[in-house]
């Protein structure tokens, strides 16, 4: 496997992702669609979730394919970026038809970023703004680390954020990554700069470390409170895929999940994958290639969330140091 050109998610052909902040409230929301409808899928694993339409990703559901997916900070209050994600799609005629009506197909899951510092003293929400924003900026190319819904992220030691990596298979699917780290565990091994997704980098995309002297770990506590962790990931393929091949996807994609965080998928986290297939290109070889992209899915997502914490940055007001402004001068 190698990255694709970007090394990013839009390596899947037709993808956009966009990403819209707010510097005073410290929160964001990221975006990921394409210019028509594509399958989609989701798999839960963490104890504390945050989620819109996700029922209707299900394989035995009426609705096949969805408009969009997005990512957004502010815990409950950010699900209200669906609305005005689905106020822009009505805008370009987008929508499952019903009647004469269109209706956007738009399902996320939020992350918990209210006590990161921010000015959260707002009465009408502003994540139907910020939805609507970061699916007006949707790109092949978008910004990483402190952007969209990784701006005001938190892990359990450094800042978080928003990663993304790809990588072209031998049968030449390509599959991708989008994730924003908010995790209550780690990116790094103990008080080190290295990544527990050190095996799986890819050059020198997260400092080129290599992994740390393996020592015993003391037993992790909890640095956050109940509903204070999220990790919400999209992983993403070209191939053409059932739902259910789809969901398969995401749940091997957990595994990534579990490679680059520790620990990962805790009661206190609301840890969750979408997975998307465009449908461009057709499984040649249905058993291997699916074995392959679940694989690739898992990888891609261990060197996003590296990538997402490695690229953070620091802001005045910051709660926590950022990778580079501990470590910079180490990678």
């Amino acid at each position: 496997m190698r990255p694709g050109a970007r090394n990013l998610i839009t390596d899947v052909a037709g993808l956009r992702v966009g990403n819209a902040q707010d510097d005073r409230l410290r929160s964001g929301v990221t975006v990921l669609t394409a210019d028509r409808p594509f399958v989609a899928a989701v798999h839960v694993m963490g104890g504390a979730p945050g989620t819109r339409e996700t029922d209707l990703l299900a394989p035995d559901r009426l609705v096949d394919q969805v408009d969009a997916l997005f990512l957004s900070g502010g815990s409950a209050f950010g699900l209200d970026a669906g609305s005005g994600i689905m106020a822009g799609l009505r805008a370009m005629g987008r929508g499952f038809p019903v009647g004469p009506v269109c209706v956007p197909i738009v399902p996320g899951a939020i992350l918990f970023d209210l006590l990161n510092g921010g000015d959260k003293d707002w009465s009408d929400s502003p994540y139907p703004r910020l939805g609507r924003f970061a699916l007006e900026e949707a790109a092949q190319d978008f910004a990483l680390g402190t952007a969209g819904a990784g701006y005001g992220a938190m892990t359990g030691t450094l800042k978080g954020g928003l990663g993304s990596a790809s990588c072209v298979l031998p049968s030449g699917l390509t599959v991708g990554a989008l994730v924003a780290v908010n995790a209550l565990g780690s990116a790094t091994v103990g008080d080190s700069p290295h990544f527990w997704a050190a095996p799986w980098e890819e050059g020198t995309e997260f400092g080129g470390l290599g992994p740390a002297p393996m020592t015993s770990q003391d037993a992790p506590l909890p640095r956050k409170r109940m509903g204070e962790a999220t990790t919400i990931a999209i992983v993403a393929t070209d191939a053409r895929l059932t739902k259910s091949q789809a969901h398969r996807m995401a749940v091997a994609a957990h595994d990534g999940m579990a490679r680059a965080l520790a620990p990962s998928h805790t009661p206190l986290d609301g840890d969750l994958v979408f997975s998307v297939a465009t449908g461009a290109c057709d499984l040649s070889e249905p058993l291997t290639d699916t074995f392959q992209l679940g694989h690739a899915a898992a990888a891609c997502l261990a060197r996003a969330i590296a990538r997402a914490v490695w690229l953070a940055r620091s802001l005045p007001g910051d709660l926590q140091s950022s990778w580079q402004s501990r470590f910079g001068g180490k990678g």
